[in-house]
């Protein structure tokens, strides 16, 4: 049996898939000792939504059928993250510019965008990632860190400028 995603934010409310087989008869997924109540899509596989939890670790997964009670597995609930800061706050509207953010739960990002365009980026550690900023009008735009736990939005956060003309 597996899980995907095996992890999701404490607020729970992610759809995750249970693969296996003889799933046709559950009756409930439980999320440590929270219950939900999954829909059958075969009997190799199930959708649930995942129920609210707390951080600090992995809860066992079980699913609950006519014949029994499944083996656990691990999922693991993760805080949303936040942001401090970045640093700078303005770059050129061609691009290019290496974005240094500081916040929390930064360790599970999974994108960046700068006005809703995907920005390449590295996690240093669970404070602090680096993105290059994408092109971008002339003006200020959203930011958006998404992660395992959630997503962050700093509105208005990046300022594009036009670079000198020659």
């Amino acid at each position: 049996m597996s899980l995907a995603p095996d992890s999701g934010p404490t607020a729970g409310g992610n759809t995750v898939t249970v693969n296996g087989y003889g799933l046709s008869t559950a009756a409930a997924v439980s999320f440590g000792s929270n219950s939900a109540t999954p829909t059958v899509v075969s009997d190799s596989q199930l959708s649930v939504v995942a129920p609210a939890g707390s951080s600090g670790g992995s809860v066992d997964v079980t699913v609950t059928t006519t014949g029994g009670t499944t083996a656990p597995l691990g999922y693991a609930y993760v805080d949303a993250p936040t942001l401090v800061s970045l640093t700078p706050t303005t770059g050129s509207a061609s691009g290019g510019t290496s974005v240094t953010f500081s916040g929390t739960g930064l360790a599970s990002t999974t994108a960046v965008t700068f006005g809703g365009t995907s920005a390449s980026f590295a996690v240093l550690n669970s404070t602090t990632l680096v993105a290059l900023a994408p092109p971008g009008a002339v003006g200020s735009v959203d930011v958006v860190v998404t992660t395992e736990g959630g997503g962050v939005t700093l509105t208005d956060g990046f300022t594009y400028v036009s670079g000198p003309g020659i």
